[in-house]
């Protein structure tokens, strides 16, 4: 045990600290100097004299303890990562890891959780914002009964005076949402500052008569969070209190104390809020029964409130007053359990009943041919006028051929928002707006509702287009093709669909990747090229690639984003290049790596993956000579004990059209699964 408000005071006593709580300025250490005793967890610490069991991992930099003790750090006077390795740590309840860090110049810092049960580490959490001072992030850590450690990877960027500094690392019991607001740190909560009515810190020693005793404590000396209407000075003033976001998809029972004056002229509201700011109210005060805070305006009224929100959101406590007689709200003890209040609470819905990608049939779709004929599933060797599938290259798509076609989805629950995402593919059509179109059918009704529908020639390739619609009601989705006539008539293929909750928007900014990853829409991933013996470098592209009859016409992921490619043109037959990633954890677990690729022309040479560790290469897999039009998936298991990094290495055949492109690298914990035909293993001891 320790005493938490020591962390606060420690901070202040840095010179260069600078912490804003966005708070009224009321807040001071006379609030604050009563403090609680706060349980911390194994993996806990202020670096006052020691590194607390962290230590580092050899395979990369070390990080520096200040000699003076506070902080341990890791600058660009040398090249490299640092890694920083926690004790092993055995806790199977949730957990919230508070992180006070400073990124100076440019660099970027990552939390990741490291277990001796998987190849990979799973990334927690990441930041490449520079400060002028010290930061605070909170990130949750899962429930497990696997022992398993923290990694804190810091890579400070090439700016001469970069760094990255940690300075304490704070791990207690419970959800990161969870607060009694007895540590000076307020768990992460913040006021949104308001020019009049803003939330301040109640309880403590220096305190206001008329205020009440706390919930946690049920005295004058504990702490609680209060808003008050004598500061409004317009119509309609809002206070808001704000959680730190979430690193987790936060699904169950919220709840919180709260008091309520006896002037109703304030509206108390409970929100979530999504990482692009949209709210979804989840409690209000009007809902509750009004005798018990009128009848008895000091006594704590207990919410418990079922949440569901398969994304990470904040939790805003919003009070919105008429006028400065509206009273004051006070608000104690959040807390949070992955169990629904209620028993009667449906579960979470899984849309993942509705992914398909046809490879096996056509999944939980069914047909409708009341008005046409069916869609088909086809298998089709890839050549200039058709692909092949989007999943392998080489599979089988839904396909249709006839003048109205109707696929349809299992049944979706309403009232919940979704993304789905689908890649289509139109040839031959010569008027496209109902060459594809993607309706709602509502249950009740049968009423359809229009979501989607195709505008543009998607020119023979994989597209993906991504859909974000809301259910009022329990609907399917209708996957509907139509041409007027046989002169009209082309062929439309769907592959790989897929549907989350949320909005597509909000799910295409959350993905937090394994090292490796890469999609190539945002840049190289880490991905560097190796300039031994290169005679170029591999191109980051879109579109197709300036010499014709080879490379791609778009890249794999969505149709129109970005792959990397080897430009032939001005190599001589025989040479290469060569792309690296950054460094990947050793383990004697098995490792699997997907790709897919693109080698198409009558030139083509020599695509090869090694493992390259120690200054040395030990060749995974390898493909040579033209392979297909189409995009081809790739499945490489492999073991390495050892730190390593995957080489992508393309060499030119022997003519200009001799393009590679690589596109969509994933690494997943091994072994491989499925893809028997399209599997390479490799042991690397």
């Amino acid at each position: 045990m320790r005493f938490a408000c020591l962390w606060f005071y420690r901070l202040l006593s840095l010179s260069s600290f600078s912490l804003s709580l966005s708070l009224p300025l009321t807040y001071s250490p006379l609030s604050a100097s009563v403090c609680s005793q706060s349980k911390l967890l194994p993996g806990s610490c202020d670096f006052e004299s020691s590194t607390c069991g962290y230590t580092p991992d050899t395979h990369f930099r070390s990080w520096t303890l200040n000699k003076d003790g506070r902080f341990v750090t890791v600058d660009s006077t040398s090249e490299g990562e640092g890694v920083l390795l926690s004790p092993v740590l055995d806790q199977e309840d949730w957990s919230c890891l508070r992180l006070v860090y400073q990124i100076t110049g440019a660099g970027g810092l990552e939390v990741l959780l490291r277990s001796e049960g998987k190849g990979f580490d799973r990334p927690l959490w990441s930041s490449q914002a520079p400060s002028d001072s010290w930061v605070i992030s909170s990130m949750d850590l899962p429930n497990t009964t696997e022992p398993y450690r923290v990694a804190i990877d810091g890579s400070p960027g090439e700016l001469q005076g970069s760094s990255v500094a940690i300075f304490e690392i704070h791990i207690s019991p419970g959800y990161c949402l969870e607060c009694n607001f007895e540590e000076t740190h307020l768990c992460g909560y913040r006021n949104q500052w308001n020019t009049n009515v803003n939330w301040y810190i109640g309880g403590g020693v220096a305190v206001q008569s008329d205020l009440p005793s706390d919930n946690t404590y049920s005295n004058k000396i504990g702490h609680f969070m209060y808003v008050d209407s004598i500061y409004a000075k317009t119509f309609k003033e809002v206070a808001k209190l704000v959680s730190p976001m979430t690193t987790v998809p936060m699904s169950g029972c919220l709840g919180f104390q709260y008091q309520r004056g006896e002037k109703p002229g304030n509206r108390f509201s409970v929100y979530t809020r999504d990482q692009l700011g949209q709210y979804q109210e989840v409690w209000n005060a009007a809902s509750e029964n009004q005798t018990n805070w009128v009848a008895d305006p000091s006594e704590w009224i207990p919410v418990q409130v079922d949440v569901k929100a398969p994304y990470p959101v904040q939790v805003v406590f919003e009070v919105a007053f008429n006028s400065q007689r509206g009273g004051r709200v006070k608000v104690d003890d959040i807390t949070f359990s992955s169990e629904f209040c209620s028993a009667d609470t449906e579960p979470t819905f899984d849309p993942s009943i509705a992914n398909c990608d046809f490879e096996s049939g056509l999944c939980h779709y069914t047909q409708d041919t009341n008005l046409g004929s069916a869609w088909k599933r086809v298998a089709v060797k890839p050549n200039l006028f058709r692909n092949g599938d989007h999943t392998t290259g080489a599979g089988g798509p839904g396909a249709r051929f006839s003048y109205v076609s109707r696929l349809v989805s299992p049944l979706l629950p309403g009232n919940m928002k979704y993304c789905l995402r689908a890649h289509y593919s139109l040839r031959g059509f010569s008027q496209t707006e109902q060459a594809l179109v993607v309706y709602l059918q509502h249950q009740s009704s049968k009423k359809q509702e229009k979501v989607w529908t195709q505008g543009e020639r998607s020119k023979g390739i994989w597209i993906a287009n991504d859909i974000t619609f809301q259910t009022t009601q329990p609907s399917k989705l209708l996957f509907v093709s139509i041409c007027r006539s046989f002169w009209d008539c082309g062929s439309v293929a769907l592959d790989d669909i897929s549907l989350s909750l949320g909005d597509c928007e909000l799910k295409a900014g959350l993905s937090l990747s394994v090292p490796g990853h890469c999609d190539f829409e945002a840049g190289l991933c880490g991905y560097t090229q190796d300039k031994r013996g290169d005679a170029g470098d591999w191109m980051w592209r879109r579109g197709s690639t300036p010499t014709s009859y080879t490379g791609p016409r778009g890249d794999h992921t969505t149709g129109l984003g970005y792959y990397m490619y080897m430009e032939a043109s001005p190599m001589m037959p025989g040479q290469g290049v060569r792309l690296r990633s950054r460094a990947l954890r050793g383990s004697h677990l098995p490792k699997c790596l997907r790709f897919f690729y693109h080698m198409y022309g009558s030139g083509v040479g020599e695509l090869r993956v090694h493992l390259a560790r120690d200054g040395e290469d030990t060749l995974l897999w390898k493909r040579a000579g033209e392979q297909s039009v189409a995009w081809l998936r790739a499945v490489v298991e492999y073991h390495s004990d050892y730190q390593h990094q995957i080489v992508f290495e393309a060499t030119r055949g022997s003519s200009v059209r001799s393009d590679i492109a690589i596109d969509d690298i994933v690494f997943e914990n091994g072994p491989c699964k499925g893809d028997s035909q399209q599997r390479t293993t490799q042991n690397i001891a």
